[in-house]
C-alpha cells in the first residue's frame, strides 16, 4: 500500500485517567484538600467540591520515571508532601506552590513509605530486594489480595532525610544514612504505632514488628492464618487491625510485651477477630477517637464496628467495590469517612447520619468490571448533540453514564437496566446484565438501548430492545418503549435510526436471519392526551444468512444490509429490494457504510479486505487488501471521506487509523494510537462539519476515554497543572465537651448580642413565628441513627418557644424587679425603658469558666473506687491467640455511682454571678414577657 505523506496529523487526548488508583488519598492537615495518586501524576482535589484544584508534577522532568505507590505528609512539616515510585526515588513536593523540593534516590523501587512526628528526620521505607530490582519494577506494586506472589520479596530500611550533597531538585541524592531492619515478602502495609515506639509490617501470612529504637534486633514475625492484605494501626492505644484474603477483620495485640507468649521457638499474640465480609477486606481504618473500625471491599458496603461492644453497623450500595477506607483528620469540620472506589470515584460518608454526603467523580470507568466482558459483547457508545454529551458505558455493565467533555463534568446516570448489585458468590462471579449497544437518532430525541443477560442452565437469556425519549425540560432520558426479546432467544447484532425525522424508523437484525422494523404510533387516551409508544412495522429476511449490520443513507432513502456474500440495499418504504451486489475481492462482507451526501458510495469491509462500491455505476470502484483485520469504519457526515480502524501488524494493543477518499486507494493519513479501540463515534461540531475534519471519541481496549481528529477544541482544565493552593479559614470544628454536652448558650462571641439580633430580625417585619422543622437543615436531623437521637420529651421547649415571640407592644403593662420587690410600670415608663436600654445584653462567659465548673465533678467522679476507667486499672483484652474466632469485646466495669455522686451533682451548679460577665450601666431593666 502506497502512502502520499500529507503534513495532516491527529492528535488526541484523554478524558479519563490511564488507570485508576489503588492507593488511599492522603488529606491535608486542615482537611481542605486531599491528593489522589494516579500512575505517576498527583491531582490535588477539593474536599468539598471535589474539582481537581492542581496536578504534580509541573513537567515531566520533575515528575516520577514510574508509578507512585506510595504518599504520606512529611512528619515536620504539613505543608510538604513525600512520594515514593518504582522508579526508586522519594520526592518533596510543595504542594502549596506546587514546586518540587527535592529528591532522594535509592535505587531500588519503592512499595511503601511511613513517616512520624516523634522520629524525626528519618522514614522508613519497604523497597524491592536490589538483586531483584528489575524483576519487581516489571511486575508492578504488590496490592491487596496478592502480596505472596512467588518471587517477590522486601527488605525494610530507615532511610534518613539528610543527604550527602545538594543540587537540583530533580537530581536524585543519595540519603546519608541506610539502615536495613529485616527482609518480608512483597509487602501489603507499613506503618508505624501511635505511640512512635513500634514498626509494623505486613507481607503474605505474617505480621512484622520492629522497636524503632532498637532496629539492630529485626523483626519479631506473628503469623495469621490467611495472608494479609491491609493494615491500620490505632490512633492511640498499641494495638493494630488487619484484613486478609477471607474476611476476616483481626485486631492484634503484639505492641505490648506483657501480651505476647512464646510457644516453643514461635511467639504469638493474642488477637481478636471481626468477621462479616465474604471476600478480602481491601483497606481497614480507626476513627479518630479510636471507638470504631472501618473496612469496605468487594462487597461494596462500608462496616462500622464498635470495638468496645463488637457490634456493626453498615453503609451499603455506596455504588462500586471499596478500595480504600480514610478517616477526615479530626481537624475537619465535621468527622467523615472517605471511601475510594473501584469506578475511579470517591464517596464521603456523614459519621451522624451513616449516609453518603456526595460523591465526587468525573468518568466511573472499572477496568476489572468492563474487562470481564464476553468477547462477544460489544461497546456502547454514542453522541448525543443537543446536550454535547458523550453516552458511554459505566463502572457497572446494566448502567450508562452521559459525560460533558466541554465541563469536564459527570452529568448523570441511566440504570437501564435494574440489577441488584451484589458481590459474587463464593468465586463464581454473578452474571449481570449487560448494555451492548446505545444508538441515538439524527434529532437527538430518542435512544436505542439494546441490554442483554446470558442465560444458564437454569434460566432463559434475556434480552430487550428500550426506547428512550429525551426531556427538554429535566434534561434526562426518559423509558418510553420496553421491547422484550425483538428476536426471540437470538442476539440481536445491529440498531439504526433512520436519519429522517417525518418517517422516523428504528431497524434491528438478528441472529435469526430477520430485520425487523420499528416505528412511533401515536394514540390518544380516554383524556384526549396524545401518548407516544414503539410498535412493530414489519419483519423479513433474505436467504438463511445472518445480517450482522446496517447502514442508512444520508436522505434516508435507500438502506445497506450485507448479507453472506452480497451486499442487498432496500427501500425502507416498501421493503421492496432496489439492488444486489456481490463483490469479488471481498467474499464475505461484515460492513458497508454509505459514503458522504450523495448515497453514491459504499465502503465494504469484511475481513483484511476494503473496497467501494459505486451505487450508480454498479462497479467496484477500487480495492485494497491489508494486512491485519479491519476492525471498524467511520464516514464523514458531509464529505466523501472515512477512515479505518485496525490492529498493527507488531502489538495488537496499538491501532491505525487511516484516512481515504472514496475515489482512490491512496491514504491521505495514516496515524497510530499507542492503543486499542473497542468502540468509536462522530465528535463533531458544526465548524467541522463543513471543514471535513474528523473528530472523534472512542473507548479504549483498557476502558479508557479519548477524544481525537484534526482539529477538535476542549477547553482547558484548570486542575491539569500545577497551581498554588489559596490558604483559607477553615471551619473551627466543635470540641469534644461540646460534642457530648452541646454548645453552651452562654459561651463567649465577639459580640455576645449576636444571636439576639438575629432572633430578632428572623421575624422580619411584622414579626411571626418561624417553623423550623420545615427546614432541609432540621429535617435532616432526624435521618440520624436511633441510637444518636435524643429523648422525644426534650423537643417540647423548642417546639413551644418557636411558637413565641417576644411582644413589644407599648399597651401592656410590664413588670420591672426592683430594689423594694415587684413593681408595676406605667406604659410611658416602659416605652422609655425599651428604648434606652436597648437589646437586652447577654452576659459572657467564656468556655473556660464553664469547663472550670464542671471540672472538679469530672475529678471527683473519676476518683471514686468503684470508677470504670480509674487510670491505674488495666483491663486486658480477650484471651486468644493467632487464629482464633472469639469474638472481640472488652468488658466494662459501669458500678452503679449515682448514688454516691447524686449529691454532689445536685449541688453543683453553674452560679453566672460569679462568672465574668459583660454588662452595660444604664437603667433597671424590663422583663420581656412572651405572648
Amino acid at each position: 500500500m502506497s502512502t502520499n505523506q500529507l503534513p495532516r496529523r491527529w492528535r488526541w487526548s484523554p478524558l479519563t485517567d490511564s488507570s485508576t488508583t489503588t492507593l488511599p488519598p492522603v488529606f491535608t492537615r486542615d482537611a481542605r484538600y486531599f491528593f489522589s495518586i494516579v500512575g505517576s501524576t498527583i491531582k490535588i482535589l477539593s474536599t468539598t467540591s471535589g474539582k481537581n484544584i492542581s496536578t504534580l508534577p509541573r513537567s515531566q522532568d520533575e515528575g516520577h520515571t514510574d508509578t507512585i505507590t506510595s504518599a504520606v505528609l512529611h512528619p515536620q512539616n504539613p505543608f510538604q508532601l513525600i512520594t515514593a515510585s518504582l522508579d526508586g526515588t522519594l520526592k518533596f513536593w510543595d504542594f502549596l506552590e506546587g514546586v518540587l523540593l527535592r529528591t532522594i534516590g535509592l535505587g531500588q523501587p519503592i512499595y511503601h513509605v511511613c513517616a512520624h512526628e516523634k522520629i524525626k528526620d528519618h522514614l522508613f521505607v519497604a523497597a524491592a530486594k536490589t538483586k531483584k530490582s528489575s524483576q519487581s519494577s516489571s511486575q508492578g506494586p504488590p496490592h491487596a489480595g496478592h502480596s505472596d506472589v512467588p518471587g517477590e520479596s522486601c527488605i525494610v530500611l530507615r532511610v534518613s532525610l539528610k543527604t550527602q550533597d545538594s543540587s537540583s531538585p530533580e537530581k536524585a541524592q543519595k540519603p546519608s544514612q541506610i539502615i536495613p531492619i529485616g527482609k518480608t515478602r512483597a509487602t501489603a502495609g507499613l506503618s508505624i504505632s501511635a505511640s512512635g515506639e513500634r514498626l509494623i509490617a505486613i507481607a503474605g501470612h505474617k505480621a512484622y514488628v520492629a522497636h524503632t529504637s532498637n532496629l539492630k534486633s529485626g523483626f519479631i514475625k506473628y503469623v495469621s492464618p490467611e495472608s494479609l492484605t491491609c493494615l491500620a494501626v490505632h490512633p492511640s492505644e498499641d494495638y493494630f487491625a488487619t484484613g486478609d484474603a477471607k474476611g476476616v477483620v483481626r485486631l492484634w495485640y503484639c505492641l505490648d510485651p506483657k501480651l505476647v507468649k512464646v510457644v516453643g521457638v514461635e511467639k504469638k499474640s493474642q488477637t481478636s477477630t471481626l468477621h462479616w465480609h465474604a471476600h478480602a477486606v481491601s483497606s481497614v481504618a480507626f476513627t479518630t477517637n479510636g471507638a470504631y473500625l472501618l473496612s469496605g471491599g468487594e462487597e461494596s458496603v462500608l462496616v462500622i464496628w464498635q470495638l468496645h461492644t463488637g457490634k456493626r453497623e453498615f453503609v451499603p450500595r455506596v455504588g462500586s467495590p471499596i478500595r480504600n477506607v480514610v478517616v477526615l483528620p479530626p481537624r475537619a469540620a465535621e468527622e467523615e469517612y472517605l471511601l475510594g472506589l473501584a469506578d475511579a470515584s470517591y464517596a464521603f460518608v456523614s459519621s451522624s447520619t451513616l449516609r453518603l454526603s456526595r460523591v465526587h467523580a468525573r468518568l466511573k470507568l472499572d477496568p476489572f468490571i468492563s474487562n470481564s466482558r464476553p468477547p462477544s459483547s460489544t461497546t456502547p457508545l454514542a453522541f448525543h448533540q443537543p446536550s454535547k454529551t458523550l453516552i458511554l458505558p459505566s463502572s457497572h455493565p446494566s448502567s450508562l453514564q452521559t459525560y460533558s467533555p466541554s465541563t469536564f463534568a459527570l452529568i448523570a446516570e441511566l440504570e437501564v437496566s435494574p440489577s441488584n448489585r451484589v458481590s459474587r458468590r463464593e468465586e463464581k462471579p454473578l452474571e449481570p446484565c449487560r448494555v451492548e449497544r446505545a444508538v441515538i437518532s439524527s434529532t437527538g430525541e430518542w435512544m436505542a438501548t439494546i441490554d442483554r443477560r446470558e442465560g444458564d442452565e437454569s434460566f432463559r437469556d434475556e434480552i430487550y430492545l428500550k426506547l428512550w425519549y429525551w426531556d427538554k425540560k429535566t434534561t434526562f432520558w426518559t423509558l418510553n418503549t420496553r421491547i422484550d426479546r425483538p428476536h426471540g432467544l437470538a442476539k440481536v447484532t445491529s440498531v439504526s435510526f433512520r436519519p429522517s425525522a417525518e418517517d422516523m424508523q428504528v431497524v434491528t437484525t438478528g441472529e435469526d436471519g430477520n430485520l425487523k422494523a420499528w416505528r412511533i404510533r401515536k394514540v390518544e387516551n380516554k383524556k384526549g392526551v396524545e401518548e407516544v409508544s414503539w410498535t412493530s412495522r414489519s419483519c423479513f429476511s433474505l436467504r438463511s444468512d445472518i445480517p450482522r449490520h446496517t447502514s442508512w443513507s444520508h436522505d434516508g432513502t435507500l438502506l445497506a444490509v450485507p448479507i453472506g456474500s452480497s451486499v442487498v440495499l432496500y427501500d425502507p418504504n416498501t421493503n421492496a429490494i432496489q439492488q444486489s451486489f456481490i463483490i469479488q475481492e471481498c467474499r464475505q462482507p461484515s460492513e458497508a457504510h454509505f459514503i458522504g451526501q450523495s448515497g453514491r458510495y459504499l465502503a465494504v469491509m469484511g475481513g483484511v479486505d476494503l473496497a467501494v462500491w459505486d451505487v450508480l455505476s454498479q462497479s467496484v470502484t477500487w480495492h485494497v487488501k491489508n494486512r491485519c483485520r479491519y476492525s471498524m469504519v467511520m464516514s464523514h457526515p458531509q464529505h466523501d471521506t472515512f477512515i479505518t480502524v485496525h490492529s498493527t501488524v507488531l502489538d495488537s494493543s496499538s491501532s491505525l487509523i487511516t484516512l481515504f477518499r472514496a475515489t482512490s486507494p491512496i491514504p491521505l493519513m495514516e496515524y497510530t494510537l499507542p492503543f486499542g479501540i473497542l468502540s468509536i463515534t462522530s465528535f463533531h461540531q458544526s465548524s467541522h462539519l463543513l471543514s471535513g475534519d474528523f473528530s472523534l471519541a472512542a473507548v479504549t481496549h483498557k476502558y479508557g476515554v479519548i477524544v481525537m481528529g484534526d482539529s477538535f477544541v476542549l477547553p482547558e482544565d484548570p486542575g491539569a497543572s500545577a497551581n498554588p493552593l489559596q490558604r483559607q479559614p477553615v471551619a473551627q470544628r466543635r470540641s469534644l465537651f461540646e460534642e457530648m454536652f452541646g454548645v453552651s448558650a452562654v459561651a463567649s462571641s465577639s459580640n455576645p448580642n449576636d444571636l439576639t439580633r438575629k432572633a430578632t430580625t428572623d421575624l422580619g417585619p411584622g414579626g411571626g413565628a418561624t417553623v423550623p422543622w420545615r427546614s432541609s437543615d432540621t429535617t435532616s436531623f432526624f435521618d440520624a441513627p436511633s441510637h444518636l437521637m435524643p429523648p422525644i420529651e426534650t423537643f417540647f421547649e423548642p417546639l413551644i418557644d418557636s411558637f413565641l415571640r417576644l411582644r413589644t407592644t407599648h399597651d401592656e403593662t410590664l413588670v420591672v424587679h426592683t430594689e423594694e420587690g415587684i413593681a408595676e410600670v406605667e406604659d410611658d415608663m416602659a416605652v422609655d425603658a425599651i428604648q434606652e436600654t436597648g437589646l437586652v445584653d447577654v452576659p459572657t462567659v467564656s468556655k473556660e469558666a464553664v469547663l472550670g465548673v464542671f471540672v472538679p465533678l469530672f475529678k471527683k467522679m473519676a476518683d471514686t473506687p468503684d470508677y470504670a476507667y480509674r487510670s491505674n486499672k488495666t483491663i486486658p483484652p480477650p484471651k486468644a491467640v493467632n487464629g482464633s474466632s472469639k469474638k472481640h469485646t472488652r468488658p466494662i466495669s459501669r458500678a452503679n455511682t449515682k448514688n454516691s455522686l447524686h449529691s454532689d451533682v445536685q449541688s453543683l451548679s453553674l452560679d453566672l454571678s460569679t462568672l465574668p460577665a459583660t454588662t452595660k450601666p444604664g437603667r433597671k431593666r424590663s422583663r420581656a414577657s412572651h405572648g
